[in-house]
């Protein structure tokens, strides 16, 4: 089996895993912001304001932050797009289109976003910070189109 028949075995299978890729990036974004605390002494101390350590941070652990925080913004506007995906393809069958490549490249965009950012390369950041937001918008143009022609 390769790794297309894996992701699509239902229709709905795409937007389960984009929802729960694009989690997994929120918490591998956590892993970088750890190792830059760990180079900021981070003690026990830091937990009482753990982000007013922010200063002593390296230049690429403050980018580390920026990238965790976005990758929460991110999440927060295309979880909501994945489910409305997932639900308009179990109410009305299979989403035409680009909604499966959006599905699937969304999360991908958003796991090569970390370490362009971090690594302080704005233009491929920025162009996956826009193809991954793009991909979230087709979700939410597909769905909506499917649940209101329905």
């Amino acid at each position: 089996m390769n790794i297309t028949d894996w992701l699509t075995q239902t229709p709905a299978a795409p937007y389960a895993w984009s929802l729960v890729l694009s989690g997994a990036a929120v918490i591998a974004s956590i892993i970088p912001l750890g190792a830059a605390r760990s180079q900021a002494d981070f003690t026990m101390a830091d937990m009482k304001a753990p982000r007013a350590m922010f200063e002593r941070l390296p230049a690429w652990g403050q980018r580390a932050s920026w990238a965790h925080q976005n990758s929460f913004e991110a999440f927060t506007l295309h979880a909501p797009a994945a489910l409305l995906a997932l639900i308009a393809v179990l109410q009305v069958g299979e989403l035409p289109g680009l909604a499966v490549p959006a599905a699937l490249l969304q999360p991908l965009l958003r796991f090569l976003y970390l370490p362009a950012y971090i690594a302080n390369l704005p233009p491929l950041r920025g162009m996956c910070w826009a193809g991954a937001l793009l991909c979230t918008g087709i979700l939410y143009s597909e769905g909506l189109k499917a649940l209101l022609v329905a």
